[in-house]
């Protein structure tokens, strides 16, 4: 090979700007100097130099001495800088908020006792051409939170803290999950045959295949094939996108934990749901009695198990069966609200009953059980109850954290339930699922008995993080379109924004 040699780019090419270092160094953080020198007294000076990075957040001068507050991804620590040791300290004094910088420095406590990093050597590591927030302002604008996360992220304490806690949630969810012997892994995101939920997919086009393929709704029929491959314990932990409306509860796509165990039934699962989220709990917040907007919540095991209809009774007062007649239960839709159509059967209208008038009632956990079969699709019938399926949800706080059953093992009875699903989707039901031939052909060579589960990690997280909204635990969710041309020329038409000291102009 032969190298050539680059031909020099002339100097008058080159930005004018401050020369930035292409890497840097820092050998302390916020957090560690805080845990090494937390209990410092006030105006010692240890003579320890450090060398820390990260955002400058805050900046204010009195005469000779500039103060500064420097960001980092464990917190934050003070900058002291004084004329008389600070190198280039004019310059300093002109930083704009929200620069990158990196300080070489002496670990110190001023006279109030704030613990510092007294700034010797300094340099920028990157510039902030628009006008960053203060801590004390913030972004008041939930719009441009969930937009420009990147900036939220430095001036929202709150939301930086669920973001830890989500990352947190799901490490300890694998732990505790491969700690009993069940195995992680994945499963395909493009399918073939939509399935494994009541939901209506994204749709896509392989060219090179000329093949319509959907984004999955639910991994769901990919794990039961793998525990019909003998894997009997599997979970995965991933995206799943839904053709669906955007509300404080949806994402088009979201992070959804999925498991099976063979040789277990829904009552195992049931178990292993309220143990889960109470081990979260006390491992994330300290407690299983947790607050969630501004009311106690107590997720210790063991929670509640109460049908559909005795939940519906409670708040309406009337008892519903499937052998309720149809008209009644239409009337009793029309008389709370629900909307119904005529292909609704009694399993279909008392789901929607229960859903529009119990379901938000339930503040403490719950595990609503006995769903009917024409809204089960893929769950094993009840042993007892003729009609019903060994299926529950999970419910928390008013909203479904988890959706859980027996499985259905019966080949013929999967492709009868298939069948009647086509029916339904000719009726004009955009979310029922497909014929899938090959998870028929799995079912034909064996699926043992087995529980299967999902849990919305995004949900849980929620929960735990005590936010209103899955925008708040999702980085970046799906928004509407935005007018960028518009935002990016009033960003840079802006030489300070409201709180923003030391904003630099465009």
């Amino acid at each position: 090979m032969i190298l050539r040699r680059q031909r020099p780019i002339p100097e008058s090419s080159l930005p004018d700007r401050p020369s930035v270092p292409y890497r840097f160094d820092p050998d302390a953080t916020a957090a560690g100097l805080k845990a090494a020198h937390g209990d410092l007294e006030p105006g010692v000076e240890t003579g320890e130099i450090v060398t820390v990075a990260g955002r400058l957040l805050l900046r204010r001068g009195q005469g000779k001495l500039v103060f500064g507050q420097l960001a980092d991804a464990t917190g934050r620590i003070q900058l002291f800088a004084p004329a008389n040791e600070t190198a280039d300290f004019e310059a300093f004094g002109k930083l704009s908020l929200g620069d990158w910088i990196g300080v070489r420095g002496e670990v110190m406590t001023t006279r109030k006792g704030e613990l510092s990093v007294k700034v010797l050597e300094w340099t920028t590591l990157a510039e902030t051409r628009r006008p960053f927030p203060d801590k004390w302002h913030g972004l008041s604008d939930p719009d441009t939170r969930y937009r420009q996360r990147y900036v939220d992220l430095w001036v929202t304490d709150e939301s930086r803290r669920a973001f830890q806690l989500r990352s947190k949630l799901v490490s300890l969810t694998r732990r505790w999950l491969e700690d009993r012997g069940f195995m992680e892994v994945e499963t395909p995101i493009f399918h073939p045959v939509p399935g494994g939920a009541l939901a209506k997919p994204f749709t896509t086009h392989h060219n090179a295949l000329d093949q319509e393929l959907y984004l999955r709704i639910a991994p769901e029929l990919y794990l039961k094939r793998l525990v019909v491959g003998g894997f009997d314990r599997v979970f995965e932990i991933g995206r799943v996108f839904r053709n669906e409306g955007l509300s404080p509860r949806h994402n088009p796509e979201f992070t959804m934990l999925e498991l099976y165990q063979a040789y277990a039934d829904w009552t195992d699962i049931m178990a292993l749901v309220e143990e889960l989220v109470a081990y979260l709990a006390e491992e994330l917040t300290g407690s299983t009695t947790v607050s969630y907007q501004g009311r106690d919540l107590d997720l210790s095991v063991p929670w509640r198990r109460a049908s559909l209809a005795e939940l519906i009774h409670e708040q309406i007062g009337v008892t519903v069966g499937l052998d309720t007649p149809v008209d009644e239960l239409r009337a009793l839709c029309d008389e709370h609200e629900v909307p119904w159509q005529d292909s609704y059967g009694p399993g279909k209208l008392i789901l929607e009953l229960y859903e529009k008038t119990a379901e938000a009632a339930q503040w403490s956990p719950v595990f609503a059980t006995e769903y009917p079969i024409e809204v089960s699709p893929l769950a094993r019938p009840h042993r007892e109850l003729h009609g019903m399926t060994e299926r529950f949800e999970a419910i928390v706080a008013g909203r479904e954290l988890g959706n859980a059953f027996s499985e259905l093992l019966d080949p013929d009875d999967q492709r009868a339930r298939f069948e009647d699903q086509v029916k339904a989707g000719e009726a004009g039901d955009d979310e029922a699922m497909a014929v899938d031939e090959d998870y028929l052909r799995a079912l034909d060579y064996g699926l043992p008995p087995t529980g299967g589960l999902g849990i919305g990690i995004d949900r849980l997280v929620m929960l735990l993080a005590d936010v209103g909204t899955i925008r708040d635990v999702v980085l970046f969710p799906t928004l509407r379109p935005e007018q960028l041309s518009a935002a990016v020329a009033d960003d840079t038409d802006r030489t300070e924004g409201d709180g923003v000291e030391g904003g630099r102009p465009s």
